[in-house]
């Protein structure tokens, strides 16, 4: 799979949730200040020649829909975290996030028991 850019990503984000949109609805959906409908155009459009998105003809228009699921996205950006500033070690992951982000007891916990759910 193909890394997105942020700008990319944001788009995603918004067609993950809305399922389909055209770039009207795209734009409606980012706070403001809103991005310039060409820029969204390209964008989404570059996404599509990716493989990402693809787009049904509606009127004079195109409803764009993810090509991709979020979590296969959400799965190969974790693992390129983790091989690039970890070494491969999700272990080392965490115990980053223990030690620089102030992790308490309870989200350790709660990742530990995700862990054994998973493993069971």
């Amino acid at each position: 799979m193909k890394q997105l850019t942020k700008a990319e990503e944001d788009i995603m984000q918004i067609l993950w949730q809305l399922k389909k949109a055209n770039v009207k609805t795209i734009i409606e959906e980012f706070p403001e200040p809103k991005p310039a409908y060409n820029t969204v155009s390209t964008i989404v459009r570059i996404l599509e020649s990716k493989g990402i998105v693809d787009y049904e003809k509606e009127g004079k228009g195109h409803v764009y829909f993810p090509l991709m699921e979020k979590q296969d996205y959400s799965n190969q950006s974790i693992n390129k975290l983790v091989d690039n500033y970890f070494q491969g070690s999700f272990k080392s992951m965490v115990s980053f996030f223990v030690k620089k982000n102030d992790m308490n007891i309870k989200d350790l916990e709660s990742v530990l028991n995700e862990i054994n759910k998973k493993q069971s």
